[in-house]
C-alpha cells in the first residue's frame, strides 16, 4: 500500500517558492539538460543514440584535453576511483597518496580494500600539497616499488586545489616511472586542466559537479602509458575492465545496457560548456568564488568564521570551506539554512565534521543564484545568533558589480 501522502509530512512545514542549491555536488542542472533527458528510451543500437554517445565521448576528451581513451561508467566518482585502481594496480602494488584532505584519505581506504598498499605523504588541510614532498618520496623509492601517485586536484572537504602541473614536473625531476592518477571530480569544468600537456596518465571525473549533469556517470580517461599498465596488470575485474570497453562495439563500450538518458543529458551539458567557452567558464567560476570570499571576510570580522584555505591562490574556484569557532555548530548552520532558509550548503567532512560548512559555487551558477545563497547563510547567522559582521552579501554584490562594469558582457 502506498504511504499516506500527508501523514509522513506531519512535522515538515509547507514551504512555498523554490529551493536553492549551493552544495559542492550535486549542483544545479540547466533546464536544457533536463529537457534533453526528457525522452523515450530506444533500441541499444539506434543511430540517434550512438551518435549522441560518440559526441559525448568526444566532448569529454575536449574537457579533459586528451587524445587518450575515455571510459564511462554508471556510477558516481567513487566508482570511477575504483575503475582507475583496478585497471592499473594489482594486489600488493604500492601507491603514493599525498594527503590533501578527506577525499585523499577515502581514496586510500578504497585502495587498501582492493589489496593495494598505500604510502601517505602527510599534508596540511589548510594548504595545497607541496610537490617537492611528493618528489622526495619518489626519490627515496630507489627500487621503484611505487607504481602510482593518487592525487586529488581539488578536495571538496578543504576547498583547496593542488597544482597538478607542478606535481608532474616534480615527479619528472625525481625521474620516477610511477603513473600520475588525478581525481578531478570537484574541479573539472571549473578550472583549467590539461591532461596530455601536463603529463597526467589517468584522470577521474563525474557528471554531477562542473559538468552540469545529474549524478550517475563516472568517467576515466587514460593515456597510452596507462593502457600499457592496464594490459600488464593481473587481477580479477569485469564491469570496470577497460579492454572490452575499447572494442568500439556499443554494447561492450558500456559493459551492457547503456545509460541512454544520461548520455543525452551529458552531451547537452558539454554543449552548454562549449557554447559559453571554457575560458569564460573558468572566469565565471573565478569571479563567483571571489565574491564568496568577500562575503566571508566581512562575516569573519567578528571572529567566529574564516575561510579554511589560508592562501588565496590555492583556493578552489568551485567550493569554499568555512571554519567555525569553538561553540558555533556548523551542522546546525547547514540544517537551518537548508530547512528554514531553503538554501542547501555542504557540511563539514572528516575532521571538519561539525566544525565547518561549505558553499558551492560551481556548475550552472550565476550571480543572482549566489546572492540568494549568501543571503540565506547570513539570515541563518541572524536566526542562530552566530557572531558575525553584517554586510557580507553587499560585499559580494559590490565585487561582481565592479567586475561587470569593466566587462561589456558576462555569462553570469
Amino acid at each position: 500500500m502506498a504511504p499516506d501522502t500527508l501523514a509522513h509530512t506531519t512535522n515538515r512545514p509547507l514551504k512555498r517558492g523554490r529551493k536553492f542549491l549551493n552544495t559542492p555536488g550535486p549542483t544545479n542542472v540547466p533546464p536544457r539538460v533536463l529537457n534533453a533527458m526528457h525522452r523515450d528510451t530506444m533500441d541499444l543500437n539506434d543511430p540517434e543514440f550512438l551518435d549522441a554517445a560518440i559526441e559525448c565521448f568526444e566532448g569529454l576528451k575536449r574537457v579533459f584535453r586528451t587524445d587518450g581513451e575515455v571510459f564511462s561508467y554508471i556510477s558516481n566518482g567513487h566508482g570511477a576511483w575504483e575503475a582507475a585502481l583496478v585497471n592499473t594496480l594489482e594486489p600488493g602494488d604500492l601507491a603514493l597518496v599525498p594527503e590533501t584532505g578527506h577525499f585523499s584519505s577515502s581514496w586510500a581506504d578504497m585502495a587498501k580494500a582492493l589489496g593495494i598498499e598505500t604510502q601517505s605523504v602527510p599534508g596540511d588541510w589548510r594548504r595545497a600539497h607541496d610537490p617537492e614532498k611528493i618528489a622526495q618520496a619518489l626519490a627515496d623509492d630507489t627500487g621503484h616499488r611505487i607504481k602510482a601517485v593518487l592525487l586529488v586536484q581539488t578536495d571538496t572537504a578543504t576547498g583547496i586545489t593542488t597544482d597538478v602541473k607542478a606535481v608532474r614536473e616534480a615527479m619528472n625531476r625525481a625521474k620516477h616511472p610511477a603513473l600520475l592518477i588525478v581525481d578531478t571530480i570537484a574541479s573539472l569544468g571549473t578550472i583549467d586542466f590539461r591532461m596530455d600537456e601536463w603529463g597526467v596518465d589517468v584522470t577521474i571525473a563525474a557528471s554531477q559537479k562542473g559538468l552540469m549533469m545529474v549524478p550517475g556517470l563516472g568517467f576515466v580517461a587514460a593515456n597510452d602509458k596507462a593502457i600499457a599498465a592496464h594490459k600488464a596488470t593481473k587481477r580479477d575485474r569485469r564491469y570496470w575492465d577497460w579492454t572490452p570497453r575499447m572494442s568500439n562495439q556499443g554494447y561492450r563500450t558500456f559493459c551492457g545496457t547503456a545509460p541512454q538518458i544520461h548520455i543525452f543529458g551529458q552531451r547537452e551539458g558539454l554543449a552548454a560548456l562549449f557554447e559559453e567557452g571554457m575560458e569564460r567558464v573558468f572566469e565565471r567560476h573565478r569571479v563567483l568564488a571571489e565574491a564568496t570570499w568577500k562575503a566571508i571576510d566581512v562575516w569573519g570580522q567578528a571572529g567566529s568564521l574564516e575561510i579554511n584555505a589560508l592562501v588565496e591562490a590555492e583556493r578552489s574556484l568551485g567550493v569554499t570551506t568555512i571554519r567555525t569557532a569553538e561553540g558555533v555548530n556548523a551542522d546546525r548552520i547547514r540544517e537551518v539554512c537548508r530547512d528554514e532558509m531553503l538554501a542547501g550548503v555542504g557540511g563539514g567532512l572528516g575532521v571538519f565534521g561539525g566544525r565547518a560548512f561549505r558553499i558551492g559555487h560551481m556548475g550552472d551558477m550565476n550571480a543572482p543564484m549566489l546572492y540568494a545563497c549568501l543571503a540565506a547563510v547570513e539570515a541563518t547567522f541572524v536566526y542562530l545568533d552566530v557572531p558575525h559582521t553584517p554586510g557580507g552579501v553587499t560585499a559580494a554584490v559590490k565585487h561582481i558589480a565592479e567586475y561587470k562594469k569593466l566587462h561589456s558582457s558576462t555569462t553570469f
